[in-house]
């Protein structure tokens, strides 16, 4: 019959999402500073490429995931997280979390993955543990932490609470430093700027006090050595808590991971 055919869709999404909800709600009452960063990555692309043709379990977001852990835990305030009566908690060791597309019931979704003690493992661990995540069973929407703990049944019925119910949850757990480390880490690493091919940097939400937005990777002209040269340039946005660091040990530590990335730290 004219006019019957079909003109919109019904689509669904897995419980996991409401995380998403979560984030943005409380995430942006944070009181990030942002860093918008160019990063020159043409060396360490060309070492990582040389690396696997030699055997090497490795891959640029391995390798970047580990420059990061490396350079949080030899400035371990960065990543501090604040505790009670005007104290801090800095953690040694640096867990970072970062989102895995996976499929669950025949959809494409981001699921947070964790990566503990980055700093005290090899590149090889780190790309076996992600390769481990990637290759998951995903059944159902209580697998949407890809991390190495129990408690599929009880984030169900989480994220079956009233979004003002689960809000309080994460608020209650947002003040313990211990509990973030143990249960979402104290750094965040989201690379979806990596699907895509286009200059400019992603701005994240995050209920981290670090977070850190990785672009997309694109030649751009590039002064090196007083010569204008094409270079493979990565954006990079970097997220501080200013309630838990200040602007000179930021800047600090951004001018200290810039060198460790362009230098190739590692490779």
């Amino acid at each position: 019959m004219p006019g019957s055919a079909k003109k919109h869709d019904i689509l669904t999404y897995p419980a996991s999402r409401r995380a998403t909800f979560d984030v943005g709600r409380i995430g942006g009452r944070k009181h990030h500073i942002a860093g918008f960063l160019e990063l020159d990555v043409t060396s360490a692309r060309e070492k990582i490429r040389s690396e696997i043709k030699s055997g090497r379990a490795v891959s640029f977001n391995t390798w970047l995931i580990k420059v990061i852990g490396d350079t949080v835990a030899a400035n371990s305030s960065i990543h501090a997280l604040n505790h009670r009566r005007n104290s801090q908690v800095a953690f040694h060791d640096v867990d970072i979390s970062f989102p895995l597309e996976r499929e669950v019931a025949g959809r494409k979704v981001p699921l947070a993955a964790l990566v503990r003690g980055v700093n005290t493992k090899s590149l090889e661990e780190i790309h076996a543990e992600i390769r481990e995540s990637l290759e998951k069973s995903i059944a159902s929407a209580k697998d949407f932490v890809l991390a190495r703990r129990k408690g599929g049944g009880a984030m169900v019925l989480f994220f079956r609470l009233p979004g003002f119910l689960r809000r309080l949850v994460w608020k209650l757990l947002l003040r313990n430093p211990f509990s973030v480390k143990r249960n979402m880490g104290t750094v965040m690493v989201t690379n979806i700027g990596m699907a895509g091919h286009f200059p400019g940097w992603i701005l994240p939400k995050s209920l981290h006090n670090l977070c850190f937005g990785i672009g997309s990777i694109v030649k751009k002209p590039w002064v090196v050595d007083g010569k204008v040269e094409v270079r493979d340039i990565l954006h990079m946005t970097i997220l501080f808590d200013h309630d838990a660091v200040d602007g000179v040990p930021a800047a600090r530590f951004t001018d200290a991971l810039v060198k460790r990335i362009e230098g190739g730290t590692g490779l």
